[in-house]
C-alpha cells in the first residue's frame, strides 16, 4: 500500500523535473555506495574533447556531493523550484521547459570553463531559482523566520546564506547570470519596442515533448506558493 502509494505520488511529479531529481539521487547514491567516483563525473574540457568522455557534459550538473545538509538543501530547493516553474510558466510547454535546460547548460558550461568550476550542478538550481523569482515579483518570501522579502531578492538571500557557510560565491553568481540571461532574452527584450524572441525552441523538442491534451482534473503545485519549508515560505501580495 505505500509504495503503491509513493509510486502514485512519484508519477504525478513534472516529467522533467521528476527525470532530472531522480537522476541527481541515483548520481549521489551511486557515489555513496562507491560504484562511481567523482572523478568520473565532474567538469574536464581535456577529458571531453581529447577524450572523447562526452558523459561529462550531463554528470557534472548530476552530483552535489556527498550527503548531508548541503545535499539536502540543493535538492530540497531544486525540486520546489523546478516543479513550480514547470506546473507554473512553462504548464502545457515542456519542450520550452526542456530548452530552458539545454540553453542554460550550455551557457554554464560556456562559462564554467572559464572560472574552472567542476561541479555545476548548484549554479543551475540557482539559475532555476532567479527565472522563477524574476516571474513573481510580487511573492513574499520568509527564510528561516529570520527574513522578509519579495521574491525577486531569493537568489541574493541564498547567496548570502552560502557565504554563511564558506561556500564560494561564484557559482551563485553564475546561476543567477545565465538565469539573467535567460529572463532578458525570454521576457524582457520581445516586449521591448524593436525587440524580437531570439530564443525559439526547436521543433523537434516539440514533436518529442509537447502533447495536445491536458488532464483536466490535474491540480498543479500552486506556482505562488513557493514555501512548505521554513525556509522558503510565501503568499503573493494582494492575496
Amino acid at each position: 500500500m505505500a509504495y503503491q502509494t509513493f509510486q502514485q505520488e512519484y508519477l504525478q511529479i513534472p516529467v522533467v523535473t521528476r527525470a532530472y531529481t531522480t537522476a541527481c539521487v541515483l548520481t549521489t547514491a551511486a557515489v555513496q555506495l562507491e560504484l562511481i567516483t567523482p572523478f568520473q563525473l565532474y567538469f574536464n574540457p581535456d577529458l571531453i574533447l581529447r577524450s572523447y568522455q562526452v558523459w561529462r557534459l550531463i554528470t557534472n550538473f548530476l552530483f552535489f556531493g556527498p550527503v548531508g545538509f548541503n545535499f539536502l538543501f540543493n535538492m530540497i530547493f531544486l525540486y520546489r523550484y523546478c516543479r513550480m516553474l514547470e506546473e507554473g510558466s512553462f504548464r502545457g510547454r515542456t519542450s520550452d521547459f526542456v530548452f530552458m535546460f539545454l540553453f542554460g547548460g550550455l551557457l554554464m558550461t560556456i562559462f564554467g570553463t572559464f572560472v574552472s568550476l567542476v561541479f555545476l550542478g548548484q549554479a543551475f538550481t540557482i539559475m532555476l531559482v532567479y527565472v522563477w523569482s524574476r516571474r513573481n515579483p510580487n511573492v513574499r518570501m520568509n527564510f528561516f523566520g529570520l527574513l522578509n522579502f519579495q521574491a525577486p531578492f531569493l537568489p541574493w538571500v541564498l547567496m548570502g546564506f552560502s557565504l554563511l557557510l564558506g561556500n564560494s560565491i561564484i557559482v551563485d553568481l553564475l546561476g543567477i547570470a545565465v538565469g539573467h540571461v535567460y529572463f532578458f532574452l525570454e521576457d524582457v527584450f520581445p516586449n521591448q519596442p524593436g525587440g524580437s524572441r531570439w530564443l525559439k525552441t526547436p521543433t523537434l523538442l516539440k514533436m518529442i515533448f509537447d502533447t495536445p491534451e491536458e488532464d483536466a482534473n490535474y491540480n498543479p503545485l500552486p506556482e505562488e506558493r513557493p514555501g512548505g519549508f521554513a525556509w522558503g515560505e510565501g503568499q503573493r501580495l494582494g492575496g
